[in-house]
């Protein structure tokens, strides 16, 4: 990482860790013979003030699921997302009976699932334990 924002890149990505490992996100295992690993990338955001200036920086550690082949890798996809036409629906139900609507966000809610695969993932470049050089990461 050679740009200006590479301290601050860098401890996002430091948080971003701490968040996977406190959660319980992994277990370090050997890869069983006959697996394939999923490689991961780190995906880089910058939030904003309303002036334009920098309020944050995010990275997210993801896999890279292109690269998996449906039959053998996975066998379905699904991303629970709400519609456009249901969240207005909700919002105009609240507004007619004078209801109030709160919204929440949970920063790492991603790192919450529970996979009935198992899916292996390769180190990141940079966060290699001493020891575990030839470790994968069990999601």
């Amino acid at each position: 990482m050679s740009s200006r924002d590479a301290p601050l890149s860098k401890e996002s990505i430091n948080d971003e860790m701490d968040s996977i490992m406190s959660n319980g996100t992994w277990d370090l295992v050997d890869l069983p013979k006959g697996r394939r690993p999923v490689g991961s990338k780190w995906i880089f955001k910058r939030k904003y003030h309303p002036d334009g200036s920098i309020s944050a920086y995010k990275a997210r550690l993801v896999a890279k699921g292109y690269k998996q082949r449906e039959g053998i890798d996975y066998f379905y996809t699904y991303a629970p997302v709400s519609r456009t036409n249901s969240i207005r629906t909700l919002i105009a139900m609240s507004s007619l009976k004078g209801l109030y609507i709160h919204q929440n966000d949970v920063k790492t809610a991603f790192l919450n699932g529970y996979l009935k695969e198992e899916i292996y993932l390769e180190h990141r470049e940079g966060f290699m334990i001493p020891g575990q050089i030839t470790m994968f990461v069990d999601l």
